[in-house]
């Protein structure tokens, strides 16, 4: 890709950053409402009610949440590399409309868009947390895995929390264990992204990651191993045959007094019927 525009970049790491304005905005509405509130018996919607005192401003903490997930995804999106990219922009972006649409249409007036707007959120910040993991890892691996073990967190949490599966975190611990996790992957990547792009070079789509490199090295550590195998399996084989082939050449004792009776072989002339022995006591 070209040379990164700057400008975009601090001001969606800033966007992704102010994310954690809800977990703000959340204790606030809660510390305000007159009702007994507990974050693992009651939903996080319910802070958005008529019957609280502090709901318009929780409904505008999600509205606000929503500008800023999808203004981040796109500033941030010529930092983001690989195919999983755009894909991870537009879950999130689908997790943006979500919260919008959880803010705008509160549980007890819309329930039904209200609904179908935590769905959106939940099922885009897991899916699109796993998908910006792909798309940072280029830059950083450890950035890249720690966004993976957070979206597969979600993920399941939202499986959970949508099969009625709470245990003991409860229906408020379990819906919070799923939406949690997305303010605090992008207030972790969009930061780490804007210095990660003004302090490393361009990735390399081409480059292999550390884990390809160490497969590879693995294989030929192998390769070398099995040739150094081969070669040590025919050294012994020649060994082999050489030590069957020598002893029919060097272990014979009549072979040297065979030779020996070649070369005394020549007749006496003076007596013909004298053997070499007799010849050489002459």
């Amino acid at each position: 890709m070209g040379v990164v525009p700057s400008k975009r970049i601090p001001w969606g790491a800033v966007a992704w950053l102010l994310t954690l304005q809800f977990f703000v905005v959340e204790t606030i509405a809660q510390l305000r409402s007159p009702l007994p509130y507990s974050r693992s018996a009651d939903v996080i919607s319910a802070l958005g009610d008529a019957v609280q005192p502090a709901h318009a401003l929780m409904n505008a903490s999600f509205v606000v949440q929503a500008g800023l997930i999808g203004a981040g995804a796109v500033a941030l999106l010529p930092v983001l590399r690989g195919q999983a990219a755009r894909p991870a922009v537009g879950l999130l972006g689908v997790a943006a409309l979500g919260v919008l649409m959880v803010g705008v249409f509160p549980r007890l007036t819309s329930p039904a868009l209200h609904t179908t707007g935590a769905v959106l959120y939940l099922a885009g910040s897991g899916l699109g947390v796993m998908a910006l993991a792909y798309a940072v890892r280029p830059w950083s691996e450890a950035l890249g895995t720690t966004l993976a073990l957070l979206g597969l967190l979600a993920t399941a949490m939202t499986v959970f929390y949508g099969a009625g599966v709470v245990g003991f975190l409860g229906e408020g611990g379990t819906e919070r264990a799923a939406a949690y996790v997305l303010p605090v992957a992008l207030a972790l990547a969009g930061p780490s992204l804007w210095w990660l792009s003004r302090t490393r070079a361009e990735p390399d789509a081409d480059r292999p990651t550390r884990r390809q490199r160490k497969a590879a090295e693995r294989e030929r550590e192998r390769l070398e191993r099995a040739r150094r195998a081969a070669e040590r399996d025919d050294a012994l084989e020649a060994a082999a045959r050489r030590a069957r082939t020598a002893p029919a050449a060097t272990d014979d004792p009549s072979h040297d007094l065979h030779d020996e009776d070649l070369h005394d072989d020549d007749l006496d002339p003076d007596d013909p019927w004298a053997g070499p022995r007799r010849r050489r006591e002459r």
